[in-house]
Parts: C-alpha cells; sequence; structure tokens
C-alpha cells in the first residue's frame, strides 16, 4: 500500500541518475536497476517525462569498498571485501513540489581473486540489486 503523500502518484519517471562516484558509466546500471524493480513491485507504473505524475531524480555520490576478512597470519592481505553503494533521491510531482527526498544504501561483499578491480565490478551488480529494492520499498511502503 501507498504511503498516504503519495496517494495520487501512479506514474513515475526515471531520468538517468547523475553520477558523482569515480566508477564510470554505473549510473545507467543503477538506473536500469531501479526502473526494473519499480515495475516488479508494480506499485508505480513507468512513463516519459510530459506524461507521469511524478519524477525520480536520483545521484549515486559514493561508492565503497571496505576490507571485510583478512589473510590469516597477514592483517594487511584481504580476502573479502564489503561494497556499499549510496544514492541520494528525489521523488518531485508535476507541478515541482517535492514529494519526498531521502537516500538509499545498497551493500554486498565479494571475494578477492588475483585482480580486485574486475571482482569489485562484477559485484557491483549485486550491491545495486539491494540498492534498488530499498529504494522502491522506501517510496512504495514510505520508509
Amino acid at each position: 500500500m501507498k504511503p498516504y503523500y503519495l496517494r495520487d502518484v501512479h506514474t513515475i519517471a526515471v531520468p538517468t541518475f547523475v553520477n558523482r562516484s569515480l566508477v564510470p558509466r554505473v549510473e545507467v546500471l543503477v538506473t536500469d536497476t531501479v526502473i526494473k524493480q519499480l515495475q516488479q513491485d508494480g506499485t508505480f507504473q513507468i512513463a516519459s517525462g510530459d506524461k507521469a505524475d511524478a519524477t525520480l531524480k536520483g545521484e549515486v555520490f559514493r561508492i565503497s569498498r571496505l576490507p571485510a576478512r583478512s589473510v590469516r597470519g597477514n592483517v594487511l592481505a584481504t580476502t573479502e571485501f564489503n561494497l556499499a553503494l549510496s544514492v541520494k533521491y528525489s521523488l518531485t510531482g508535476r507541478d515541482g513540489k517535492p514529494l519526498a527526498q531521502s537516500a538509499a544504501i545498497g551493500t554486498t561483499s565479494f571475494f578477492v581473486s588475483s585482480d580486485v578491480t574486475t571482482d569489485e565490478r562484477q559485484a557491483l551488480p549485486l550491491a545495486t540489486e539491494d540498492l534498488a529494492t530499498r529504494l522502491v520499498s522506501q517510496l512504495s511502503e514510505g520508509w
């Protein structure tokens, strides 16, 4: 059930998010995943900007990788990392009035092989899915 303040919103436009992180082209991945999650949730329908009741704008502002587990006997070598993807978003009505504004974080963990950058790039879609699930549930459930 939708929150009361979004009772008149049935369709949402989702333009490509803004990327303020250092990871190239991650904004397209995040935007596509959020759209797919909105479609899967079913509370709101996706529409183009001129036909939508509201517009969801987002900004990827941080992607952090923190060590979670180190090699036994060598605390400087890491075997597992936690990856966190942070997004600020705002939902604006057709009249330009802000309806909702918040942030969402998606997390995952990954093990390290020989190339940490490749491993992180492969873990990014999992963090993005977690982020999209949290963001859409914040919109559709109000918390």
